[in-house]
């Protein structure tokens, strides 16, 4: 278990840098879902997951798990695999930006469910935040609208534009759940315990509906798709040590660093300009997720 004692300053980086790795792996996933389903690109994620745990803990030797342990990382596990299926779907048919965008309600969500599990107040700023939020969402939403895509039939983007929209927006929800588990966990079981279960959790989930989807991958995605399980690894690693040391509302805030990310790797790897209403969209969910997250 991590020391208690620590700079919140410390976490807060180490927050902005797990972001930047998942961010890095939303990107080679979004370039593996031009070919691949999106439950065979999850299975392996977390199959490389845990065999990079399963070495981490051969080396680190933190102890067998308790039961309470396996009972809440356990249903972290159910929620990880559904935030990953919902959000790598979405990523699969939005440009970048957009999905990361939508996935900005997550801090807002952190900060409900903190308040709820772990007994903080919920403060006014926080239905602020809320507000603000969920106007954001309304805006890449109409955006969406207005150019034709949501709904729209064709072969482009067309209709699932729609459902990739309700799956990001279903992703922030869980994630958010599972973060505010993950501090409450943090501050009792070991990092590498967490991140370990939290892989071999999806992996055995996942396991029987990838092997029915499972299609062929070409040599040099097998390199991609490592990538992604140490990419994954490494975030959670880093992002679990940092919701050990300081309050999930505090570190929420860090999760908008990822639309920077977005915004630039979209532009560099797929060529994708965000439209005007997705920036004033996201400007909004910033803006209401601030909100919430103000001390």
């Amino acid at each position: 278990m991590l020391p208690r004692s620590t700079s919140p300053a410390s976490a807060v980086l180490l927050a902005a840098l797990g972001i930047g790795l998942l961010s890095l792996m939303d990107a080679t996933i979004k370039g593996l879902s031009e070919r691949y389903g999106v439950t065979g690109i999850a299975f392996a994620r977390y199959a490389v997951g845990t065999l990079v745990m399963a070495m981490v803990l051969a080396a680190l030797r933190p102890g067998w798990p308790s039961a309470e342990t396996w009972r809440t990382n356990g249903l972290r596990a159910v929620l990880v695999v559904v935030t990953a299926l919902c959000f790598f779907h979405g990523l699969s048919v939005l440009p970048l930006a957009e999905a990361l965008a939508l996935s900005f309600l997550s801090p807002i969500f952190i900060a409900l469910f903190a308040a709820l599990l772990l007994r903080e107040r919920v403060r006014p700023p926080v239905w602020a935040g809320l507000i603000v939020g969920f106007v954001g969402v309304g805006i890449v939403v109409a955006g969406q609208i207005g150019s034709g895509d949501v709904g729209a039939a064709g072969p482009g983007r067309g209709g699932a534009s729609a459902w990739g929209i309700a799956a990001i927006l279903a992703s922030a929800l869980t994630y958010a759940l599972s973060m505010v588990l993950l501090r409450a966990r943090a501050r009792h079981d070991p990092v590498v315990t967490i991140v370990a279960i939290q892989n071999a959790g999806p992996a055995a989930m996942l396991a029987a509906p990838a092997a029915w989807t499972w299609a062929p991958v070409a040599a040099p995605d097998w390199a991609l798709l490592v990538l992604v399980g140490v990419l994954g690894v490494a975030g959670h690693l880093v992002l679990s040590r940092a919701y050990a040391k300081a309050e999930a509302a505090r570190l929420a805030a860090m999760e908008y660093t990822a639309l920077l990310w977005a915004i630039g790797l979209g532009y560099v790897a797929f060529g994708e300009v965000p439209g005007m209403a997705t920036l004033a969209g996201a400007g909004l969910i910033l803006a209401g997720s601030a909100l919430a997250a103000r001390r």
